[in-house]
């Protein structure tokens, strides 16, 4: 144990902490410019020219982005010792590259919203390397370099820790993840003037991203946590950990091919994609299967009843979101309708919470309370209001997602499936979907609102008062 935190099995875990409350700020920031980004929808010019909607989207897109590279890499940090039974292999790399990390990013979006996007892209010297105006990648090329060298330093500490300590199945998981990750982002350094191409090749950033190899990484966290509060064998968690990642990459890899329907590639992927996509549900199914099976079978009552439903609520979620929402529009024959509208945003939310942002605030609510000298969990109030802030923020997602599916089909009917010339064009569309959008708008406030319960939570000074010793349940 750590002689500075008896909490931690390893001091050097400490590192993790300032990467979770970074995280958890920048979490704040993206809800914000998204509860922006829905006023703008129904009040169009709220906060023009100040923040144009163009640069309120770009900023909430990157937020979503970068924090949640901020959790995963506090994650490793945090995880990645104590399964390698090693202190990690240098804590000051760590922390520098976490105030690298941290300004670049600061001043990526201080330069969304001080100058016009094309100033910002002549500044940085864009001409040079073109990297710019693509969605989710409008990082400044600068930007872009700066991520590569912080993920390099990345991956060596880590992966200096594993080469010298103990290997398991959640450390080379989440590894293998988290090479995948640096791997694919060299991508977004390629920009084709050809746009096929370019669009070819940017869904091997974006797709293989979170379809691919952010799911090992989720996969890992999840299995992490669960043996940690369950207290079941880890040969059995492993064996569950396999099956869902072999599906994960098998579904995922070539599940690219729902992203090549319309953009100019062979016809062979509107088979190719949609057999694959239709498969895409099943890891998120097992990882269902797998929370509340070991939840179910645990051999100890872990006092940190909100890490425990955070677990199971991100599997949930996720089916739901990556899974069952995705799988509404991913056949061929209904994207030809669906394709880029409300029904898309209506899957992203959903699985970008359930499958990612859940499962990093599921190891913050699992590592927080030993990270702050607080033992095993938070004090009973403390779980109270953050389990609170959980079904705040799972329902109030949950309605955004319903109402952007309420949209999108209006939307589908009214501009695309009218075959006999009395389509409406987008604008007068968008008229008609205002009442869902104010709707969705209210659900996004309900989610600020869990967001901030959350937060709050972790308040408490001091430390919680003893408790017994965490029952053991029978095998």
């Amino acid at each position: 144990m750590s002689m500075a935190n008896p909490h931690l099995k390893f001091a050097s875990q400490a590192v993790a902490k300032p990467y979770f409350v970074f995280a958890l700020m920048l979490f704040l920031g993206q809800v914000l410019f998204g509860l922006i980004m829905g006023l703008q929808y129904v009040v169009g010019d709220f906060l023009f020219p100040l923040i144009p909607f163009n640069v309120a989207r770009m900023v909430h897109t990157n937020l979503l982005i970068v924090w949640l590279l901020f959790g995963f890499m506090g994650a490793a940090y945090y995880l990645i010792p104590e399964e390698a039974d090693r202190e990690l292999h240098s804590p000051k790399l760590a922390l520098l590259l976490f105030w690298v990390f941290a300004a670049a990013g600061v001043a990526t979006i201080l330069g969304y919203l001080s100058v016009p996007y094309a100033t910002l892209a002549k500044f940085t010297g864009n001409d040079l390397l073109p990297t710019m105006g693509r969605e989710f990648l409008e990082q400044p090329t600068i930007t872009k370099m700066g991520i590569v060298v912080v993920c390099l330093g990345f991956l060596y500490n880590i992966g200096m820790t594993l080469l010298k300590g103990r290997k398991t199945t959640v450390s080379m998981v989440m590894m293998t993840g988290l090479i995948g990750l640096a791997v694919f982002f060299l991508f977004s350094f390629y920009n084709p003037e050809n746009l096929a191409r370019d669009k070819f090749y940017w869904w091997w950033v974006v797709h293989l991203w979170v379809e691919g190899v952010w799911e090992l990484i989720m996969g890992s966290m999840l299995a992490f946590v669960l043996i940690k509060i369950t207290g079941v064998d880890r040969e059995v968690v492993e064996k569950w950990l396999y099956v869902i990642i072999a599906m994960a990459l098998i579904t995922g890899i070539i599940g690219t091919g729902h992203h090549f329907f319309w953009i100019g590639a062979p016809e062979v992927w509107l088979w190719v994609g949609s057999i694959f996509s239709a498969m895409e549900p099943l890891p998120f199914l097992a990882m269902v299967v797998f929370a509340f099976s070991m939840v179910k079978n645990r051999r100890r009552h872990h006092p940190n009843r909100a890490a425990t439903l955070w677990a199971k609520g991100t599997t949930v979620t996720a089916f739901f979101g990556a899974g069952v929402w995705g799988f509404l529009h991913t056949l061929a024959p209904v994207n030809y309708y669906t394709h880029g509208s409300q029904l898309t945003a209506a899957h992203g939310h959903l699985a970008f919470y359930g499958a990612y942002a859940m499962i990093v605030m599921t190891l913050i609510s699992y590592a927080m309370p030993r990270l702050r000298g607080l033992g095993e969990a938070a004090d009973e109030r403390s779980q109270r209001l953050e389990i609170w802030g959980f079904w705040l923020m799972t329902l109030s997602m949950v309605m955004i997602t319903l109402f952007l599916t309420a949209a999108g089909v209006v939307q589908v009917w009214l501009q695309r499936w009218m075959e006999d010339g009395s389509a409406l064009p987008f604008m007068a569309t968008m008229d008609h979907l205002k009442p869902l959008f104010w709707a969705r708008l209210v659900s996004g406030v309900g989610f600020l609102a869990g967001l901030l319960c959350y937060l709050f939570s972790f308040r408490q000074r001091g430390r919680a008062a003893l408790r017994a010793p965490a029952a053991v349940v029978p095998s």
